[in-house]
């Protein structure tokens, strides 16, 4: 995935004065996990190269946004560095000799784990409020629509539409200016005009084919910062899926906590 960063002539990150913490939303296995699927790769064979290459994009990305990159972040990339260099290398005689553990066996150990525990947690934040304290003998399972059922969507998935839609504004004839005043405030007041009176609307609706590079990006920001505070959320059918953009109820964004109340 390639990321440029010109957001200005001198250089200079315009978002510098805002962050995001990434905490907020997912971390490296996260990250890792994603870039296994959308490569469809097989968890036991991760081709370490492939995968270094593009977890560090991931992060550049993260950083020209100027999201607060988690030291978790940096210190899975020098372990896949190193991966890559052991993967790289030659054997040792000795290695040779006496039977060589696969470097990425410990990888992916933590991957299979960290999938494992969070299938469980996804499986319990859908239960009614009173499966979560009183495990009752569950319904027949009832078939829904397909329409119907939505899977959230991860930070990856966002900024994995965020370059698609950066990538057409590409393909457009840029137009000059001079100095853009639009603010992350000015961000999310699009974002809740676009949306007003709808329930959910395509992530690609946000965009009209005319913002600058810096518009889209902080547009973006502001799509983070409402679903940070429980005022929408990003969901999709599936991993291939169409991004779209979600209102939450107004309760349920009050039981989210203290500071989602005001709703949308």
């Amino acid at each position: 995935m390639a990321w440029e960063n010109d957001f200005g002539e001198d250089g200079e990150n315009p978002l510098e004065l805002y962050r995001i913490e990434l905490s907020s939303f997912q971390g490296p296995l996260d990250l890792l996990l994603h870039l296994i699927k959308k490569n469809e790769i097989d968890i036991y064979d991760i081709p370490v190269a492939e995968i270094t290459t593009q977890y560090l994009a991931y992060l550049e990305m993260m950083r020209d946004l100027n999201l607060d990159v988690a030291s978790e972040f940096l210190v899975m990339a020098s372990n896949l560095i190193y991966l890559k260099s052991r993967m790289l290398l030659p054997p040792d005689e000795e290695e040779e000799e006496a039977e060589e553990q696969d470097p990425r066996e410990e990888l992916v150990r933590r991957l299979l784990e960290y999938q494992k525990y969070k299938k469980a947690a996804e499986d319990l934040g859908v239960r009614p409020a009173l499966g979560k304290d009183v495990f009752a003998r569950p319904e027949e399972e009832r078939t829904e629509a397909p329409g119907d059922v939505f899977v959230e969507a991860s930070l990856f998935h966002l900024m994995d539409a965020l370059q698609r839609v950066l990538t057409e504004a590409e393909k457009r004839k840029p137009h000059e200016v001079s100095r853009e005043t639009f603010t992350i405030e000015d961000g999310i007041a699009h974002i809740q005009s676009v949306i007003a009176d709808r329930t959910s609307i395509r992530f690609t609706e946000l965009f009209t084919g005319g913002e600058s590079r810096r518009q889209i990006v902080i547009i973006f920001l502001g799509i983070l910062e409402l679903i940070k505070k429980n005022r929408v959320r990003a969901i999709q059918e599936n991993d291939l899926g169409p991004l779209r953009i979600m209102v939450v109820d107004r309760a349920e964004a009050v039981e989210g906590g203290p500071e989602n109340e005001g709703g949308r």
